[in-house]
């Protein structure tokens, strides 16, 4: 939504009086003013002092406000159902059958006891003439509900005007918007707006009070408001886009037969890669079960042992192929070396991880059966089976028949229970409860779950492999070492995987750290010096190790400086203990550093300081790094549209994709500068023209528009300074207007609600004065809430019809179903189609 606050200005003053008459008297008949410059004419008017006024036809100011509420959405709709949610929490929190001031936002639905419901608590009160100081009765509560859930325009605009004027005189002064400012900054969590409420209220002044009155009346903040609420174009619903996505859908997805078999099938050829790569998987632990099984039925064991020998030993030949298969998901580098090659078009590399679980559970699924099947079953058959056919049958395995115990403390039996006890740790600390920190264990075992506990328990693993060599060489029933095969299985992705962890300290790179900047929201970003050689794309993340705080823990981090770029930049968000830690060791080297660097030349690093490098590693920790490593969002440039989606930290991938096409227009531009230039680097200039031909230059007759969409979505207004240099420097030198920014602050109510009104206000106002947003401190204005997305593929799919979109994502788990299920529901056989990429964290 824009505004131009400048368009205040231009009110025809002649019209001022006709303006001033038409919002003189509402239907309660709340306020007139006919004050003078000096203010000397001030007094309440009664509802029977001068003529009426009424509205004859919807105005515009009408139909922008109609948005402006009291109350959030969730208590609209049935008037009659909200009143009755109101009556039982009036009933929960009313005490002597009166409900105190403090309780009136959560008797309303509000949610909070925040002092913006309590002013409007006031404000009601003194309308109506009651006295709130001990509570207000449940028909009392009534009269304040209808009065917030009314529909008439003037009565909302007068209860909001209300609140702002609390001595009543009907004229809002400087201080009193400065109070209502700070109010609203606080329910919205704008500390940073918070501090500047004095300048803000000195801004709304300056455009409402060009005559230098020192106060405002109530026609001019309707004005103002109406102008704020007033959409430029036409808002899209959800009905609206419900119905494009029908019109998109042909008449073979309409009888529900169809429409089934359609979706099962078009799933198929969307995941194609995971289901073939999933059936041979199982086909092989299946295939490797039956014929071990069958196997030992034809074993002169099985007289003995029968089928438990048989279900043993097939679930053994399982475990033998799956504690094989499951290294080669995490050999990082084979699989970014296996992005760059034709194979990465038939497995599916960016689904490793999940793979990697999948396997655990085949594993566990067979340690099970074999383990059950060994100790319940093949062990009381052994020991006690009669002792003339146990000779008969394994009399030249054992040179006399051993006991339950003898069976157990053997050394297959005892390596089993040892692998089985550290396999439950390993697995248990893998666990997403514990390894993020979800599970709140009692002392003294509180810091037992989190990355770090799982970074170590999983190094438990060493040992089981150790392990499970000696437990497959020493089986009792199988004779001769080419037999035992459990080695043949484990030999080329144990020397794949051990030659990644070992030869990979050739890749160990220390790294000088040029300036590190400690952002509000627990965020460290690093900004290092760039390895001769490090090579890397936009979306790829990097592994960090501080010998300060452990010689043995590497930790991931995406890499968001641009790949052009002359150093390397990380940002971490703090939430583990290593985190923490590495946060706290750069802090204490940044307290000696001024507190507010101030902004340097190089390009798009958010400060920088006036040390050398050599004097900034006498106080900054040691850093070293491994990588890059690929991810999903490496591969963006495959598409001629692309939607970015980041929930806080993880707009970390996507900063460096911006970052990118952002060094590559402003090279381009440069190479186009100096195309007389006959000594001009040949390398660079090809460089560009592949860039343009990938993503920025439009082929005659094509329709399509080459753009990048980015939505960021953050909870805390600090979070805007991470990127601040980014956000500016794509404002600032993005003429072709191929990347479109969009930001979100979930901590702002959304527009149309009451608590946020003056902070769109303010925002509206500064951004047209110098082009900097007020939230997000940028040349990019911040939107309130949290998106619409069904409207944002809606647009989309309307703007890029019949195109390929790419939809990238890194956040929080809890979007992705819902992103992923709009891409299906907006993409065509023939026609727009997109394609989604997650990274979770």
């Amino acid at each position: 939504m824009e505004f131009d606050g400048s368009a205040v200005l231009s009110i025809d003053r002649s019209n001022r009086t006709f303006l001033k008459q038409e919002v003189k008297l509402s239907a309660s008949g709340r306020l007139s003013r006919n004050a003078s410059k000096s203010g000397s004419s001030r007094r309440r008017l009664l509802p029977n002092d001068g003529p009426r006024f009424e509205r004859q036809v919807t105005s515009s100011a009408t139909r922008g406000l109609d948005g402006l509420r009291f109350v959030d959405r969730v208590m609209t709709g049935k008037e009659v159902d909200a009143w009755m949610a109101i009556e039982k929490r009036f009933q929960q929190f009313s005490t002597d059958g009166k409900l105190p001031r403090e309780k009136f936002g959560i008797c309303i639905g509000r949610g909070d006891g925040s002092e913006f419901s309590g002013e409007l608590f006031d404000a009601l009160a003194r309308r109506k003439g009651i006295d709130g100081s001990r509570g207000i009765t449940l028909e009392q509560m009534k009269v304040f509900w209808e009065d917030l859930t009314n529909e008439d325009l003037d009565t909302r605009i007068h209860i909001f005007f209300d609140m702002c004027d609390k001595n009543g005189d009907g004229l809002l002064s400087e201080e009193e918007v400065k109070e209502v400012l700070i109010m609203s900054a606080s329910a919205n969590k704008l500390s940073t707006f918070k501090k500047q409420a004095g300048t803000y209220a000195a801004l709304i002044m300056e455009r409402l009070d060009p005559d230098h009155c020192g106060y405002i009346e109530m026609w001019q903040l309707e004005t103002l408001l109406k102008s704020i609420a007033t959409p430029k174009e036409a808002t899209v619903n959800s009905d609206d886009t419900t119905d494009l996505a029908k019109t998109m859908i042909p008449e073979i997805y309409r009888n529900p037969w169809r429409k089934y078999m359609t979706r099962f099938f078009e799933s198929g050829l969307e995941n194609w890669k995971v289901y073939w790569v999933l059936f041979l998987f199982w086909e092989m632990n299946v295939a490797l079960f039956l014929w071990k099984f069958h196997q030992y039925t034809m074993m002169p064991s099985f007289q003995v042992l029968g089928y438990c020998s048989c279900a043993a030993k097939g679930a053994g030949e399982t475990l033998k192929f799956n504690m094989a298969l499951i290294l080669l998901p995490v050999c990082r580098r084979t699989l970014t070396a296996i992005r760059e090659t034709y194979v990465a078009k038939v497995l599916p590399v960016d689904e490793n991880i999940n793979f990697h679980k999948i396997i655990a559970s085949a594993i566990v699924m067979g340690t099970v059966v074999h383990t059950i099947a060994h100790l319940a079953c093949n062990f009381v058959r052994l020991s006690h089976c009669p002792l003339n056919q146990f000779m008969a049958i394994f009399g030249g395995l054992f040179k006399r028949q051993p006991s339950y115990m003898d069976l157990v403390l053997s050394i297959p039996g005892y390596t089993g229970i040892i692998m089985i006890i550290l396999m439950a740790i390993c697995f248990t600390f893998a666990m997403s409860s514990f390894r993020r920190n979800v599970v709140k264990l009692p002392p003294p075992f509180n810091n037992l779950a989190g990355f770090t506990s799982f970074w170590y328990t999983h190094h438990l693993l060493i040992i089981v492999y150790f392990l499970f060599i000696i437990h497959g060489y020493f089986l009792i029933l199988t004779v001769g070492w080419y037999r035992k095969t459990t080695w043949m299985y484990l030999l080329l992705p144990m020397l794949c995987y051990a030659s990644e962890r070992l030869l990979t300290t050739d890749h160990t790179l220390h790294v000088d750290t040029i300036t590190a900047i400690i952002y509000s929201g627990n965020v460290l970003g690093l900004y290092m010096t760039k390895p001769t050689g490090f090579k890397y794309k936009s979306g790829m993340y990097l592994f960090v190790q501080c010998p300060k705080i452990s010689r043995f823990e590497w930790h991931p981090f995406t890499i968001t400086s641009a790949p052009g770029d002359d150093y390397l930049s990380v940002h971490i968000r703090s939430l583990g203990d290593w985190t923490k830690a590495l946060r706290e060791e750069f802090a204490k080297a940044c307290e000696p550093q001024q507190k507010h660097p101030t902004e340097g030349s190089l390009a798009r690093m958010e400060t920088k300081t006036n040390l050398t490098i050599m004097e900034s590693q006498a106080i900054y920790p040691k850093i070293y790094i491994k990588g890059p490593y690929g991810a999903p969002a490496q591969n963006y440039q495959k598409y001629n549209v692309i939607l970015l989606i980041g929930l806080g930290i993880g707009a970390t991938p996507f900063i460096s994709i911006l970052n990118d096409i952002l060094y590559n227009l402003k090279h381009s531009v440069s190479i186009i500068n100096q195309n007389d230039d006959v000594a001009a680097d040949v390398t660079t200039t090809l460089t560009m023209l592949t860039y343009f031909s990938s993503f920025l230059l439009q082929k005659p007759g094509e329709s399509l528009d080459k753009r990048a969409y980015f939505y960021w979505v953050t909870r805390e207004q600090g979070s805007f300074e991470w990127f601040k240099g980014v956000l500016d420097d794509i404002a600032e030198n993005d003429h072709d207007h191929i990347i479109e920014m969009h930001n979100y602050l979930t901590s702002v109510f959304e527009q149309g609600d009451m608590r946020s009104a003056l902070i769109s206000m303010v925002q509206s106002l500064q951004h047209a004065k110098d082009g900097v947003d007020v939230v997000s401190q940028s040349r990019i204005k911040t939107h309130f809430a949290r998106p619409n997305w069904r409207k944002v593929f809606h647009n989309l799919a309307t703007t890029h019809e019949g195109g390929r979109i790419g939809v990238f994502y890194c956040g929080a788990r809890a979007l992705t179903r819902q992103l992923k299920k709009l891409c299906k529901e907006f993409s065509q056989p023939i026609g727009t189609h997109f394609d989604f990429h997650k990274e979770n964290f």
